[in-house]
């Protein structure tokens, strides 16, 4: 019975489950079709057609795939005209067409990406390149929504690494064109690079259209080309340029991923084209390898041959083509899975306009469009290409370029790149199960073989041919003419840092038209930081003279290597000062003279207490003990001593204070060396800071940006501030004094400071500049000629050229010698405190070890007697410390003696004890 029961519940099983399997198929149609617009004969339509044929013949013989439904993709050949791509596309959607594929141009998927989100058809593309698409509720696969974004960031991560800092664009001036260099210009934007010209082709355009432009190109400034363009045009302009002299040394062509598809389905391109294009950079979308591309790689020969076509070789589009119709097949497998119907229904809202004859009404509406679009974006499967999946921006995910060289007759790869981590050399498949790491030290390529065939990575620029003429901006100065000096009569222009600039000029590699432009009225010094101003807006080109080089100036300007060292300095009267009477006192400041006198007697009384107990030479009258402890203090200073020290702790304390004494002492006639043979200068002002809060007033140079330093970093008031406008001026300030309306110093520039001492020799700067800085040219921002100037600056410092200059225009005479640099010749405690500390830490520490160890010993030899009472316990106590006293002063090898003899008598008492014990014992035993 129960046999029968479990038999029948089995045969129940097994129709519920025919039976559901029957509902599936009946679910699933026949035949399913797609739609598939593009442009046949061309690179990536020749190659796309045989991929989309292969692809639907392997998915119609997989059952796993559709399970029983055929596949028929209907291809339709746009023939590279957007009308009729758009029109084709509208009699798809008058079909039962569920998805279409394609088209090969934005522009076509602009449009009918509109159309099909009202009729819920999706598009799925593999070269639809618009950016702007993102926006719209369908994928686009292979070249995805933001394909060319991903190519341009892999572009701009190559202009980086070779650090070029403008580009030329030359592209084709429709939507892809136009959305590529826009997406080129927002990845170089963030890496602080641009742009420079930007050249646009129409679709159709001739050769005389291109050569027009290349021209042009050749006129610009900028040695780094773009090429975003379609294959036809692409080659012919290389050919332009070729025979224009543009594909040799010092250019840079990088084109974009149409080269590599060119090349990579062209059986072998003429000899002529490829010596066209040697040393391009060119970008191919990254497939990876593996067994599923393998095997179709090696049965495209005999797939081009069913296709009755021209013999072709697969690219990466047409990888991309054949996992589309994939991607496809299995979101319609999963959608029948899920019960999706394919059914269509009219829209009362599509009709023609009165009158009109488009059949608008016969275009049907996919009811289910919406869950096959979300089950395609759902969709995850290892393709040829690798990995197909959609992130969340419905970007393919994991974009990965080929970097290529083109040599000779083929090309070799130079690296990848990936948005994971950049530039590498390493495949990005390995990449992706590393961390990722975006840094500059982590970005490689392998060497380049550029146009011209050389190895040495161009400049990126040069000086443009049909340039204007420079405007160079230079002070016109009313002091210190010698480094800037305009003349009012022939307006002849020359000094120290124009001098400079004409030498760097002439080590220029290319020449430079410029002319001077003076700025100022000549009766007083001009506004540094205004001049920068007008370089930044472009007023002049710009400026050369003594401009410091200060923040607030590099925020708006470009500056050059220094070519000057520069900062801050105080120039203040002085007065000569001869040694004197007691010229040996001046070595050390009054504090440290005190540290100095009162550490001998300290000294000493500790290597007393430390030697007291054991050393003879310590003993004695206490007269004599006085009289020991100041003769071996002060002898200590001049390693006159004659006590030997015994004890370990005193040893030490003798060693650290002796190399204290030998500092001090060689630090003591070094500096009254100084003093007796050499005049000195002397200020009332001893640095920056005592003259900031002297509040005295200080003078500075007009136009200078010592002002505001002051006044802003400083916190000097401006009331204390006093503008001069000569060296005339400055000498008349400081002679006058504070006290006349003059100045008590005067801030300004280093080489200001070392003209004006040249002449006057009663002023001295004092110490060294509390700035650091330097002059230099300034130029607009992201100029190359910043970069060329400061190259330039280095090869005239490295070969004299500077220093000669230098010598030529501001040699100095005796007055400005390192004499008038006036600095204290005093020594203070400072410079010794951490002597000072040393010593005295090992003091502390020797008697710290030396009272701990008298304490125990005294506790040993001399134990504390009891007290029957509590009024004698301060009577003990005082005799407690009088004994310890005398304990001190008893020599230690008393002590142990005194001790041994205690203990023996300790001894003898015990015996004599036992013995009288022994004999009272036998006396009263019977």
């Amino acid at each position: 019975m129960k046999l029968a029961l479990l038999l029948l519940l089995a045969l129940l099983l097994d129709l519920a489950s025919t039976g559901l399997g029957k509902n599936e198929t009946a679910a699933r149609p026949a035949t399913v079709h797609i739609g598939a617009i593009f442009s046949h004969n061309t690179t990536i339509g020749r190659v796309a057609k045989a991929a989309i044929d292969a692809a639907v013949s392997d998915i119609n013989a997989d059952p796993s795939i559709l399970r029983g439904t055929k596949l028929v993709v209907e291809m339709q050949d746009s023939n590279c005209n957007n009308f009729i791509g758009v029109v084709q596309a509208l009699q798809f959607m008058e079909t039962d067409i569920v998805a279409i594929i394609g088209p090969q141009s934005s522009v076509i998927a602009h449009v009918i990406s509109h159309v099909s989100n009202e009729l819920r058809v999706p598009l799925v593309s593999f070269s639809a390149t618009d950016p702007t698409l993102n926006s719209l509720q369908y994928p686009f696969f292979v070249r995805s929504t933001r394909s060319d974004l991903f190519q341009m960031a892999a572009v701009a991560d190559l202009v980086d690494y070779y650090q070029w800092n403008q580009v030329i664009a030359v592209f084709i001036d429709d939507d892809h064109g136009r959305n590529g260099v826009a997406s080129l210009a927002d990845k170089l934007a963030e890496k602080r690079h641009k742009i420079s010209y930007k050249a646009a082709l129409r679709s159709g355009a001739t050769s005389s259209d291109i050569m027009d432009l290349l021209v042009k190109v050749a006129l610009m400034g900028s040695r780094i080309i773009v090429v975003h363009v379609s294959s036809d045009i692409g080659i012919r302009i290389f050919s332009t340029a070729r025979y224009l002299g543009m594909m040799s040394s010092g250019y840079v062509w990088i084109a974009t991923d149409w080269l590599a598809s060119l090349l990579d389905s062209s059986s072998l391109l003429d000899a002529t084209t490829m010596e066209a294009m040697q040393g391009v950079l060119a970008l191919r979308q990254h497939t990876a390898n593996s067994k599923l591309k393998n095997v179709l790689v090696s049965r495209w020969s005999q797939l081009v041959k069913n296709g009755k076509a021209e013999n072709f070789k697969l690219n990466s589009y047409g990888l991309y083509a054949y996992d589309t119709v994939w991607l496809v097949s299995h979101a319609l497998d999963a959608f029948f899975r899920d019960g999706g119907r394919v059914s269509f229904s009219n829209d009362s809202n599509l009709h023609d306009a009165e009158g009109g004859s488009l059949h608008l009404e016969a275009m049907s509406v996919f009811d289910e469009g919406q869950v096959l679009l979300n089950k395609i974006l759902n969709t995850s499967f290892d393709g040829v290409t690798g990995k197909v999946q959609f992130d969340y921006e419905r970007n393919l995910i994991r974009p990965a370029y080929d970097l290529l060289n083109i040599v000779g007759t083929g090309w070799r790869t130079i690296g990848h790149w990936t948005n994971y981590s950049g530039l590498s050399i390493v495949p990005p498949e390995k990449l992706y199960g590393k961390p990722a790491n975006l840094s500059a030290s982590n970005q490689q390529l392998f060497s380049v073989i550029w146009p011209g065939d050389t190895i040495s990575k161009p400049r990126g620029w040069v000086f443009p041919n049909n340039g204007k003429e420079l405007r160079i901006g230079v002070p016109n100065r009313a002091s210190f003419r010698q480094f800037v000096s305009v003349s009012s009569k022939s307006n002849d222009i020359k000094g120290f840092c124009i001098d400079v600039f004409t030498a760097a000029v002439n080590l220029l590699p290319y020449p430079l038209s410029y002319r001077f432009v003076s700025f100022g009225n000549g009766h007083e010094n001009p506004s540094y930081s205004k001049l920068a101003e007008m370089v930044a807006l472009g007023e002049f080109d710009a400026a050369v003279g003594d401009m410091s080089i200060v923040t607030n100036r590099t925020k708006i300007v470009d500056f050059t290597q220094p070519y000057a060292e520069s900062g801050l300095v105080i120039v203040t009267p002085v007065k000569k000062m001869n040694s004197g009477v007691w010229a040996f006192l001046q070595p050390f400041t009054w504090e440290m003279w005190l540290v100095t006198v009162c550490s001998l007697p300290l000294i000493g009384a500790v290597i007393w207490i430390l030697e007291h107990r054991l050393n003879d030479e310590f003993r004695g009258p206490p007269k004599r003990q006085i009289v020991t402890v100041f003769w071996f203090s002060f002898s200590s200073l001049f390693f006159a001593h004659r006590e030997n020290t015994m004890s370990t702790a005193g040893r030490m304390v003798l060693i650290i204070w002796l190399f204290v004494v030998l500092i001090i002492q060689s630090s003591y006639t070094a500096s009254l060396t100084s003093i007796l043979t050499v005049q000195y200068l002397s200020s009332s002002l001893g640095g920056i800071d005592k003259l900031i809060a002297s509040n005295e007033p200080i003078g500075f140079q007009v136009g200078s940006f010592a002002e505001n330093y002051l006044a802003e970093e400083l916190g000097v008031s401006r009331s204390r501030l006093k503008a001069l406008g000569s060296p005339e001026d400055y000498a008349r300030a400081l002679e006058r004094g504070s006290g006349e309306g003059g100045v008590a110093a005067v801030v300004d520039e280093r080489p200001y400071i070392d003209l004006f001492l040249s002449t006057q020799c009663k002023f001295a700067a004092i110490g060294s500049e509390f700035t650091r800085n330097g002059w230099g040219f300034a130029f607009p921002r992201d100029s190359p000629l910043a970069v060329d100037f400061s190259t330039a600056i280095l090869t005239l410092s490295e070969n004299g050229d500077l220093q000669r200059i230098h010598d030529k225009w501001l040699s100095t005479s005796a007055c400005s010698s390192d004499g008038n640099e006036l600095d204290s010749e005093t020594l203070h405690l400072n410079s010794f405190l951490g002597l000072f500390l040393i010593c005295g830490l090992a003091c502390v520490l020797a008697l710290l070890v030396y009272f701990v160890g008298m304490i125990r010993q005294y506790f040993r030899h001399c134990p504390v007697e009891g007290t029957d009472s509590s009024a004698a316990e301060s009577s003990s106590s005082r005799r407690s410390l009088r004994r310890f006293f005398s304990f001190m002063d008893v020599k230690e090898e008393d002590v142990k003696n005194r001790s041994k003899r205690r203990k023996i008598q300790r001894e003898e008492s015990s015996v004599v004890s036992n013995q009288s014990s022994v004999g009272f014992n036998s006396a009263i035993s019977p």
